[in-house]
């Protein structure tokens, strides 16, 4: 497994090695034990896995707020999608700063985010599959989102989006109150 780190702290990407042959490949997306040894130390309770039909859907920016606050383990089942996380930790020398990257079928790439960051990514195909754990159970109570255009993320969109009306009714960053506190890093 490689591990590489991002310019915000606790975000980490990963990238797991692929032993194949004329039949496929198989890979390891997660070892406790690997991770654990390179410091970081995740629990997850919860697998989702998302299906969007149309290339330029956009889903988020989301987050699940303190005491349900999430981690995610971000991969793309199929396809290709722009993933990106911002730093919602009130106070961190990063607050607000962005971070993106492709994940792919093919690459292989995880993006491990830590509780305290926004989530959200846009399709660069069309039938993406997006998998990912979680540390904590949904609790729709919890729920949020941040416009998706509120933070200045460079998305690499041909047009205007496909949102869901949740998250095109997000309130903006500026007028956002984050719930998570800079001592949330991991």
């Amino acid at each position: 497994m490689q591990i590489d780190t991002t310019p915000l702290a606790g975000l980490t990407i990963l990238t797991p090695r692929r032993f194949g042959d004329d039949r496929g490949f198989f890979s390891e997306s997660w070892n406790a034990q690997v991770m654990a040894e390179a410091g970081l130390h995740y629990d997850f309770v919860q697998d989702n896995h998302s299906l969007s039909a149309r290339r330029g859907t956009l889903r988020g920016l989301h987050y699940q707020s303190p005491p349900h606050a999430q981690a995610k383990l971000v991969r793309c089942g199929r396809g290709a999608l722009w993933d990106v996380a911002v730093d919602a930790r009130a106070g961190s020398p990063t607050y607000g700063q962005w971070f993106g990257l492709e994940l792919s079928f093919e690459n292989g790439k995880q993006l491990m985010i830590p509780a305290g960051f926004l989530h959200g990514f846009v399709t660069l195909t069309d039938d993406v599959e997006v998998v990912y754990k979680c540390t904590d159970f949904y609790a729709p109570d919890c729920d949020g989102a941040v416009a998706w255009d509120s933070c200045g993320i460079d998305w690499p969109l041909g047009g205007d989006p496909v949102l869901s009306a949740k998250d095109a009714a997000a309130p903006r960053f500026a007028a956002w109150d984050s719930p998570f506190p800079a001592g949330d890093a991991a």
